[in-house]
């Protein structure tokens, strides 16, 4: 490529965001075919065929704009590595601080008490579907409706129900039941005793196979990488749901390696939307976005390094929470995305999304420095009456981003911020966002650098155990060298002050969570997944800023597609502003509450187990 050719990145600071800049929107422009079965194979066989390989990655790189915006560029910013954000305080809702040195139970009893908690999901708001939330299980539990035994027997049973071969919902890859009913006799003998640890006591809680969780080996989606890294201990937000008296019960379906985002794992199965199970759910927290969205658990971990939470969240019509890059301890969880994968949750509502996240943020310890102040813990208050007590909201909205998507989410989305607008007196603000494209590249290009870095060592042995979409992923990551790869990280700090304009003039910028609904999981897929990577760019087209510039989001489901599939919209805050979001979050969930639709496939624990006993 000859200089002349090149595109020329002006310094940060001289990049216009208003509305009528002369930044040009670039779309995704990919040119690769969808490909399955024998047809993967064949790519595979060529990929790895030392003639051929670097011909095909060359092409591949150049066809899909990486040389063009990434790799023959000219840029002055300096590199950003890890996208560590000062600790500063935001005007943000009126909110509870978590005082340092609380243990997970007492962050949960102050979260609690951010709630309005007389108030029962199932009982208001004209009876509209809701999932039952952690309260529900809770109320249950000390009026002694039921156990946590009887709700570890009920879920036992579902789980036994989801998979027989009618079901095929594939929701976990682990699951032990004797383990499931061992935590579960613990936690009604303290129901017993009068002492339960936390609210969250005797509540089922779904673990992504990316995290370590005892007594099950943390496989990544594989059939070895538990081989060659036993898990020896829980993970730290594991740990303290453990505290809380958590029941967790098993280790949910992912993408393999979270190297994709249809949730289709040709080892165990496609994990299938609730909504309709011939869709995909999204990944690569696949299961964890079921078992919400199917009513087996309240509440799920998930991991994000490139909306993995968010995407699946949205297409399965559940909250998905992603936290500040640093927020949530990382130790325990697989390796693969150490600079843009974040622990996150999935639950069925955003007061859920809360409690689980006040269990599991904590303040860092002395000895992992991640700013020069450690960043403090806060909780909105959602026990005040809305809208009067809601604060204006500034949006930042790019049109022509926010247009990049299918017609059914455009309309429902942007009806949304009608809405909003006219309930809450919330403000739009129009803003240019530059770049998209090249900062979505860079991502691509830093996530697959770092996970073929983390498992090099053990690919060499293990590769024909690796699934063949994943094994393309592979192969694509291992092509970038170390110039490009510093360019991405330029590219990081440019967006990184870019997104700080737009916050000088906005709370959150907002978007829709993807630019389609779940597509169909098709038959030639399931035994060797699919490359199928223009439905992926336009799954992943929101997702960037959250995992690249380490930036808290959340993604809430405000409506359906003409076929009935859940649409999100997402919201994205200012470093360490996660109350902030909460918080928007909830008057979303306000406003479309009345809306939301029961999935087809939906494991009604609480009222199946009163229906039981009353018989």
């Amino acid at each position: 490529m000859g200089i002349s050719k090149r595109v020329v990145y002006k310094p940060a600071d001289q990049v216009d965001i208003s509305s009528t800049s002369d930044e040009v929107y670039v779309r995704a422009n990919v040119k690769a075919p969808r490909m399955t079965g024998f047809l993967v194979k064949l790519f595979v066989w060529f990929l790895e065929l030392r003639i051929l390989s670097p011909l095909l990655l060359y092409i591949l790189k150049r066809e899909n704009q990486i040389h063009k915006l990434v790799s023959f560029v000219e840029i002055e910013d300096p590199p950003l590595y890890v996208p560590l954000h000062p600790y500063e305080e935001h005007k943000e809702p009126e909110t509870k601080h978590l005082e340092a040195g609380l243990s997970p139970s007492e962050q949960v009893q102050q979260a609690i008490e951010c709630i309005n908690s007389l108030e029962s999901v199932r009982e208001n708001e004209n009876n509209h579907f809701r999932h039952w939330t952690i309260l529900d299980y809770s109320r249950a539990y000390l009026s002694r409706e039921t156990t946590p035994n009887k709700v570890a027997d009920q879920f036992i049973a579902s789980i036994r129900k989801s998979c027989n071969p009618a079901s095929r919902m594939s929701f976990f890859i682990s699951c032990d039941f004797e383990d499931i009913l061992r935590q579960a006799n613990e936690s009604t003998l303290r129901y017993e005793r009068g002492e339960p640890l936390s609210t969250l006591d005797g509540v089922p809680i779904a673990v992504k196979d990316e995290i370590d969780c005892l007594p099950y080996p943390t496989t990544g989606g594989t059939k070895w990488l538990h081989k060659v890294r036993p898990c020896t201990d829980d993970a730290d937000c594991v740990k303290r749901l453990k505290l809380c008296g958590a029941i967790l019960v098993g280790k949910t379906n992912m993408h393999e390696l979270g190297a994709g985002t249809s949730g289709i794992n040709p080892h165990y199965g496609a994990t299938r939307n609730p909504y309709d199970v011939n869709k995909i759910t999204g990944g690569s927290s696949s299961g964890s976005a079921a078992v919400v969205s199917a009513g087996l658990c309240p509440a799920a971990l998930g991991v994000d390094g490139g909306g993995s939470v968010r995407i699946p969240a949205a297409l399965c019509g559940v909250v998905g929470f992603k936290p500040t890059f640093g927020r949530v301890s990382h130790a325990g969880v697989l390796p693969l995305n150490y600079t843009v994968g974040m622990v996150g949750v999935l639950a069925g509502t955003v007061e859920d999304a809360m409690i689980v996240y006040s269990a599991i943020s904590a303040q860092l310890p002395s000895d992992q420095p991640i700013t020069e102040m450690h960043p403090k813990v806060h909780l909105p208050l959602l026990n005040l009456p809305l809208p009067s007590c809601m604060p204006k909201v500034k949006l930042a909205k790019y049109d022509e981003w926010f247009s990049d998507c299918t017609y059914d989410i455009k309309l429902c989305c942007s009806n949304a911020l009608i809405q909003l607008q006219k309930i809450y007196g919330w403000e739009t603000v129009e803003v240019t966002l530059p770049e998209i494209e090249a900062m979505r590249l860079a991502h691509y290009l830093t996530m697959g650098s770092e996970c073929a870095t983390a498992l090099a060592c053990h690919l060499e042995l293990n590769m024909k155990e690796v699934g063949w979409d994943a094994r393309v992923a592979l192969s694509v990551y291992g092509a970038f060298d170390s110039k490009e790869y510093l360019t991405a990280q330029r590219i990081r700090n440019r967006q990184l002050q870019i997104h700080q304009k737009i916050f000088d003039q906005a709370d959150v910028i907002v978007t829709p969570t993807t630019g389609v609904t779940a597509y169909t999981i098709q038959d030639d897929a399931l035994k060797t997944g699919e490359l199928d990577y223009i439905n992926a760019a336009a799954l992943v087209r929101y997702m960037i800023a959250g995992n690249f510039l380490g930036l808290p989001a959340v993604t809430v489901p405000v409506g359906y597609d003409e076929g009935g599939l859940p649409i999100g919209l997402q919201f994205i805050g200012k470093p360490w502003c996660e109350a902030s979001l909460i918080y928007i979050a909830y008057a979303v969930q306000a406003l479309c509450a009345a809306g939301y639709r029961k999935p087809r496939v939906f494991y009604d624990q609480l009222s199946d187990l009163k229906r039981s006993e009353n018989a």
